[in-house]
């Protein structure tokens, strides 16, 4: 690890994934409208948050280059889940968007039956991702199906679920909390808690006792709750151009938010005590002898960011 700023991680990381993403369809399948769809989605920029947090986490625990390529092989196919996620959530039927990372939304670019079948053709190549894996190391089975729990009605799913279902209503900090815990938190979790998993080839029974993997599990969601408090913040205070995707969209679906529940002052309070959080687990883990720099430089630049 060194003391680069967040551009040359972004950088570095998309380097290091981009191979991996680019060899998921062959030339054939990549001919399909389908596929096209899914690929515009795929690379249509974006901060690659999610390999980033995984390749820190291997490279901050030392998991050691005999499991680099596999670290990847996940990190390619969590943002295969990721991106599945963004092309359903910005559907008429959900979030209703037409701006995605400064671009129009798939279902804009291909139309809504397209965007549809791009969603669930990465949801289901990703699956068949894992599957493969595990067939070749039947150690990665637990780090593979809590990968998928994450993407399910016990995470990303569930916290649509609640997301969709809160819509018009009063709901309470806690269930938002929930919901986001669920939504955007549990790719986040995945992301930080992969590496060590695989690491140790850990078992479900394992992972609940074991100190490392409650501490990144804890550190994730942190930062999970801090990157949708900013997010919030910048629904009201940002614009379009600037944030690549439609500012004001919650007030338009009245949806609750950390902003609408605790206010702009309190959701940035809310913010500050994620931030400091994040950061004492950091502080833990030089205790341990982690370089924990780089993830530091990314929690700076999550709370900080205008975009």
């Amino acid at each position: 690890m060194g003391s680069l700023d967040i551009n040359a991680l972004m950088e570095r990381t998309e380097q290091w994934i981009l191979p991996e993403l680019e060899s998921v369809f062959d030339s054939k399948e990549s001919e399909d409208i389908t596929v096209k769809a899914g690929l515009y989605s795929l690379f249509a920029g974006g901060k690659r948050l999610r390999p980033l947090m995984m390749k820190l986490t291997s490279e901050m625990l030392g998991t050691g280059t005999d499991i680099d390529a596999d670290v990847k092989y996940f990190a390619a196919t969590l943002e295969m889940l990721h991106t599945y996620s963004l092309i359903h959530d910005d559907l008429p039927a959900l979030d209703n968007d037409d701006l995605r990372r400064g671009k129009p939304t798939c279902h804009k670019a291909y139309g809504e039956g397209i965007a549809v079948l791009a969603g669930d053709l990465l949801l289901n190549k990703a699956m068949e991702r894992l599957f493969s894996i595990c067939e070749k190391k039947p150690g990665y089975i637990y780090t593979a199906s809590a990968l998928a729990e994450n993407a399910g009605i016990k995470g990303m799913l569930g916290g649509q679920s609640i997301d969709i279902a809160s819509e018009e209503k009063e709901i309470s900090l806690d269930l938002l909390t929930e919901l986001q815990e669920k939504k955007t938190g549990a790719f986040i979790e995945a992301a930080v808690v992969t590496p060590y998993y695989l690491s140790k080839q850990m078992t479900r029974e394992e992972s609940r006792t074991d100190e490392m993997a409650n501490a990144l599990r804890k550190l994730a969601s942190h930062i999970g709750l801090a990157f949708q408090i900013k997010d919030d913040i910048l629904d009201v205070t940002s614009n379009s151009e600037i944030l690549g995707k439609s500012t004001g969209k919650d007030a338009r679906d009245e949806k609750a938010t950390f902003v609408t529940l605790l206010g702009l002052d309190g959701a940035k309070e809310r913010l500050d005590e994620e931030t400091k959080s994040i950061r004492s687990i950091l502080d833990s883990f030089d205790g341990k002898g982690f370089d924990t720099e780089d993830y530091r430089t990314l929690t700076d630049f999550l709370v900080n960011r205008d975009r």
